[in-house]
């Protein structure tokens, strides 16, 4: 396989049809480091996040306002007086499907924004790189109130530092609506704090902490598992964590102590658990927002975060089971460099693993969906149908099944049912684009130097050119990068 296939394919998002060979492979992937455009023509479309605040408040309110009125009958029922049929039990439902179909809608909006982007980049290295990092700090759709932030956190948090420094994304992943409100941090009151003893005078309902984002940050985000931390540490980061919140659409009595416009990050004094910390044997005396901020760049400098995220990078360009001297080559960069992303992926690039001439990996469905969509010359997909596409091949976006992401080894995508769906969806492409794409041709064009005899007779001895382009979508080559 020539270095110049491997770029597009496996460094980048998979060669269209347009696109030369680069003469100099690594010089082509290090050049897009300084042509990256951090908000291309493709998001323009993406609604705003106080636009998706407003109705993710707005919906709560209803849903507050709907529960409040299905209460009232059971009350009403208990004494002797008519039961109230308010206006707002008449209003509240309608209301609620409206804009829960709206949340939706910008969600579809969003996920059609990133495959056009994926599609149209110039710098499709470093766009894989956003849809990495995206990975690495996943949040799920699967709550309701994330379904509208989701795509916001990749494009608010991820791409604008996808070229610094791992510290500065970390701080902003963390700070980000979608990921406090998905690992309920708005929810956590320290129970010493002014917050969580004004709730317990008047008798409220305790909510205490939460310790799901510390535990997160530690166990993916930063250390990794089995690197030396305890529940103790968790339990303790938690408490540091607490006053972490978001402005305009919490809920509970500690949400309408807080001030902010809404879906802004927001420190709240009040919720904070005051005291000292003893976090991974270091103690942290700062006061307020500043302790759990010192505390997660101590994380992102440590040298078990160097490993783990060179461990996962490694991982995606040189193969599932990673090569130990690729992890550390990249672990040392890292650390001499106190985390500067662009100088890791200067690393690998100049590293020999990436660039072995057999294919390194099982494509997932979103990589295999926007490699196809590029070889057949596409430069976007519409909203609906580019949602539902990825949910039938078994990887909608921004909804993986846990906090973990979705799983970067072939294992957990070349099962028998996902090798059919793709050869349904293939055929589709094939029906669609093989009036104007001649599929022996455009073989010869994405594999020059690697396209088996197999794969070629089989393409050029298929009943119709449909056929034929589905044939090159499914075939070794294509799967595999």
């Amino acid at each position: 396989m020539l270095a110049s296939t491997i770029a597009l394919n496996r460094f980048g998002l998979g060669a269209r049809a347009d696109d030369p060979q680069p003469a100099d492979s690594k010089r082509w992937l290090l050049q897009q480091l300084d042509r990256f455009d951090v908000r291309p023509q493709a998001l323009a479309q993406v609604p705003t996040r106080a636009a998706v605040v407003d109705q993710l408040a707005r919906y709560l309110d209803a849903q507050r306002v709907a529960a409040q009125a299905k209460r009232q009958p059971l009350q009403a029922s208990m004494s002797t007086a008519p039961m109230p049929q308010p206006d707002a039990t008449r209003q509240a439902d309608p209301l609620k499907r409206y804009l829960r179909q709206s949340i939706r809608d910008d969600y579809v909006t969003m996920n059609a924004a990133r495959v056009d982007a994926a599609l149209t980049s110039g710098t499709p290295f470093v766009e894989r790189l956003v849809h990495f990092w995206a990975n690495h700090f996943s949040v799920s759709v699967d709550k309701l109130p994330v379904i509208g932030l989701a795509g916001l956190l990749e494009f608010e948090a991820v791409r604008p530092h996808v070229l610094g420094k791992f510290s500065d994304m970390l701080l902003a992943v963390e700070q980000h609506p979608a990921m406090l409100l998905y690992l309920d941090q708005a929810q956590s009151i320290g129970p010493d704090s002014p917050a969580g003893e004004r709730i317990a005078m008047r008798g409220g309902k305790q909510r205490g902490l939460n310790e799901n984002l510390a535990r997160e940050i530690m166990e993916l985000h930063t250390l990794g598992v089995r690197t030396g931390y305890s529940q103790v540490d968790v339990t303790e980061f938690a408490r540091a964590l607490t006053g972490w919140t978001v402005s305009g659409i919490g809920r509970g009595p500690a949400a309408r102590m807080i001030g902010g416009a809404p879906g802004q990050f927001q420190f709240a004094a009040m919720l904070h658990e005051p005291g000292a910390r003893m976090i991974v044997g270091k103690r942290y005396d700062q006061a307020g927002e500043q302790q759990a901020r010192a505390v997660l760049l101590d994380l992102a400098a440590s040298p078990a975060t160097a490993r783990h995220l060179s461990t996962k990078l490694a991982r995606h360009f040189a193969g599932d089971d990673p090569p130990p001297a690729l992890i550390d080559r990249l672990s040392k960069a890292y650390l001499a460099s106190g985390g500067d992303l662009p100088t890791i992926y200067r690393a690998l690039i100049e590293s020999p693993e990436p660039w072995a001439a057999r294919p390194l990996k099982f494509k997932t469905p979103w990589e295999w969906t926007v490699s196809a969509s590029r070889a057949v010359g596409l430069k976007s997909l519409e909203a609906g149908p580019a949602t539902g596409l990825l949910k039938q091949l078994g990887q909608p976006t921004w909804q993986p099944g846990s906090p973990a992401g979705w799983d970067d080894i072939a294992a957990s995508w070349a099962g028998p049912d996902a090798l059919v769906r793709r050869v349904e969806v293939a055929q589709r492409f094939g029906d669609r684009a093989a009036s104007s794409v001649d599929a022996r041709a455009l073989a010869e064009k994405l594999f020059p130097d690697s396209l088996s005899d197999a794969t070629r007779t089989a393409i050029a001895r298929a009943e119709s050119p449909a056929e034929g382009l589905a044939l090159l979508l499914v075939s070794p080559e294509f799967v595999r990068r």
